[in-house]
């Protein structure tokens, strides 16, 4: 059987990471504080809800920080995989969480709305004020790594909306302050709720069928087996599977008939071929091949296990 896998990591770039996400946890304590000592003052729907919503921000930035420290643990007898799905699993988690969140917001704003109260004004728009700002700064320091890594991008994504959240807070304060339009309150609460859903599904749907080793969208395994079948001496690409371990690294394992009994110092000459076949054309960096000849099996392409 030949097997071969190669991938990069930046010890160092890993740190950024880490401490971008540490100096983040930081800011949302602060402002998740601030804010619910804030909305209890004043009354504030809106502001307790974005409070709420930066308490989430702080466990999802907790999870995924610790996330990242489990990355960059070892692989060992027990764990041959080490925690590299660590950060798939948090990127999950956080943004189930994003979803059940909104969810108990509409349920608030809708009793809210029903039943609008008076507010302090003054104090929802400084808060929202210092929410922004603290976010905002949170957003920078996250975005680059964003683009990249999943669990960074769920990351993102809480701090993201909770700064438009912290907005939506301010434009109603400034709305209830000088037109007294208090059920405004529970109106932003809900249009924040909605948001928080629509961001949250598609983390949510791209990281479960991360977790549950679906073939990557953008891979079409019939053209892999059209492309190694190209070589000379291959004569079936059969029992695929395929799956994507983390942000880094696309798994391929296969059988692959073969016209003649080969040795094995050609079969390694085939399986460079391939790996250079797979990772060129699909970005496929882990390659695990089952050679055969002559073998009476089922030569499908999917074979159920």
């Amino acid at each position: 059987m030949g097997h071969s896998h190669s991938h990069n990591h930046s010890h160092s770039h890993n740190d950024l990471k880490g401490r971008n996400l540490f100096i983040a946890i930081l800011l949302n304590i602060v402002i998740t504080v601030a804010q619910v000592i804030g909305g209890l003052i004043s009354g504030s729907l809106s502001l307790l809800s974005d409070a709420l919503h930066n308490f989430t921000d702080v466990v999802s930035l907790i999870i995924s920080y610790i996330a990242n420290k489990l990355t960059k643990k070892n692989a060992s007898l027990s764990k041959t995989f080490g925690y590299k799905r660590a950060e798939i699993l948090a990127a999950f988690i956080n943004s189930a969480t994003l979803i059940i969140v909104a969810v108990l917001l509409i349920i608030e704003a809708v009793k809210r709305f029903q039943n609008p109260q008076e507010i302090e004004s003054n104090l929802v728009i400084w808060l929202s004020i210092v929410a922004i700002l603290g976010n905002g700064f949170s957003v920078l320091l996250l975005k680059k790594d964003s683009e990249a890594n999943m669990n960074m991008k769920s990351a993102y994504l809480h701090l993201l909306t909770d700064m438009m959240a912290s907005v939506a807070v301010l434009i109603g304060g400034l709305l209830m302050k000088y037109y007294q339009m208090f059920w405004v309150d529970s109106v932003l609460t809900f249009a924040i709720a909605v948001y928080l859903i629509i961001m949250g599904y598609n983390l949510l749907k791209d990281s479960f069928k991360v977790l549950m080793l679906f073939t990557p969208q953008s891979i079409e395994i019939e053209d892999i087996v059209k492309v190694v079948q190209q070589i000379e001496v291959i004569k079936n690409v059969h029992h695929i599977h395929i799956w994507q371990l983390n942000e880094e690294e696309i798994h391929l394992e296969a059988h692959i008939d073969f016209h003649k009994d080969i040795s094995l110092s050609q079969f390694d000459i085939v399986l460079r071929e391939v790996q250079s076949l797979v990772f060129d054309n699909f970005g496929i960096n882990h390659v695990n091949i089952q050679p055969e000849f002559g073998k009476c099996d089922d030569k499908d392409v999917i074979v159920q296990d």
